[in-house]
């Protein structure tokens, strides 16, 4: 078993132990959960375009597909068991995915970035256009069935996080054994080199469109968790395009190519607005309003992006892997004086 192995599993042993004794039920409402939720979704997206190296701007459209397709299964099929809804959901969301990623066979980069916008606009229009998917809902707003697996509730947010966690486990999970296998690396032979994959066997359309398929799948299980556990709520607004770019931020900043970097990359995207939102109170004694809050926001979100980009490509999971090296460098020159 890796070292990455063993420390994943220390850190999912020590998520589920010390939860009840986080303190008050704002930590898991306004950071725990959405930073799950989205960590999942950064899992998926890295998977297409960190493993694939498939450009995609429609990564909310797909969170929207699975929160929705949730809904309605919840609605009208009753008696669905919950894990069933929210694997069915996902599937939706996979087969959108596939649809979606046909032109992946002859665009590349810019042009397929502008393809898979394309979901992104045309999945919010049918939202807004059909009343049906919000149950005619006058305001699109609707409320998100609670969760409940096998008669237990996960009412409470201590239950939402317990939750949460099983479910970006087992996925996380899943992609970390996927890219580990020969689809993984059929997905890393197809970003390297394209041409050079057919030459040595690859089936490259096959594997784009696995790699759609799967990163669709995580990220609408994504949307599920995003609005049954952290919202509560399902509405058009909450999956825009701006979701969309934060998702791929997450991405950049935490490392193309590398699961761990998701975590990392959510963290500080999650983590950032609040404690941007704390240094205002301090230094400006609250003069800055939400407005202004939220535009220096993403500027300094543009600015790390910036930084990365230039200073360190492969994101937060580089710098960890790096300060790990260089503290145990650290280690063994102190022991052997």
């Amino acid at each position: 078993m890796s070292r990455d192995v063993i420390l994943a599993l220390i850190g999912l042993a020590a998520a589920y132990a010390l939860a009840p004794f986080l303190g008050s039920d704002y930590l898991f409402e306004a950071i725990l959960l959405p930073f799950l939720a989205l960590s999942l979704a950064g899992v998926g997206l890295n998977l297409l375009t960190g493993y694939t190296g498939q450009v995609s701007l429609g990564s909310a459209a797909f969170l929207a597909i699975g929160a929705y397709a949730a809904f309605n299964l919840n609605l009208r099929v009753h008696g669905l068991p919950l894990p069933v809804t929210i694997g069915l959901a996902g599937l939706f969301a996979a087969a959108i995915g596939v649809a979606f990623g046909l032109p992946s066979l002859r665009l590349r980069g810019f042009y397929l970035a502008v393809s898979t916008l394309a979901a992104q606009f045309f999945v919010q229009w049918a939202l807004n256009k059909f009343p049906w998917f919000s149950n005619n809902s006058n305001s699109g707003v609707i409320d998100a069935p609670k969760l409940s697996v096998a008669g237990i509730s996960f009412v409470t947010p201590l239950g939402r996080y317990y939750f949460t966690l099983t479910v970006v486990a087992l996925l996380t999970a899943l992609a970390w054994r996927l890219v580990s296998v020969k689809a993984g690396r059929d997905f890393m032979a197809v970003r390297d080199n394209e041409t050079a994959a057919r030459i040595i066997g690859v089936p490259v359309l096959r594997a784009k469109l696995v790699a759609f398929a799967v990163s669709s799948f995580i990220i609408g299980v994504a949307g599920v968790l995003w609005a049954f556990a952290y919202l509560r709520t399902v509405e058009p607004d909450g999956f825009n395009l701006d979701r969309s770019f934060q998702i791929l931020f997450i991405v950049i900043v935490g490392g193309l190519s590398t699961i761990r970097g998701a975590f990392l990359g959510a963290a500080l995207i999650v983590v950032l607005p609040l404690l941007l939102s704390r240094a205002s109170v301090a230094i400006a004694n609250g003069a800055i309003d939400a407005g202004s809050l939220d535009m220096i926001q993403r500027v300094v979100i543009g600015v790390l992006i910036i930084g990365f980009l230039i200073a360190e490509p492969d994101g937060l999971a580089a710098l960890t892997q790096r300060f790990a090296r260089f503290a145990g460098r650290t280690r063994v020159a102190a022991a052997s004086r």
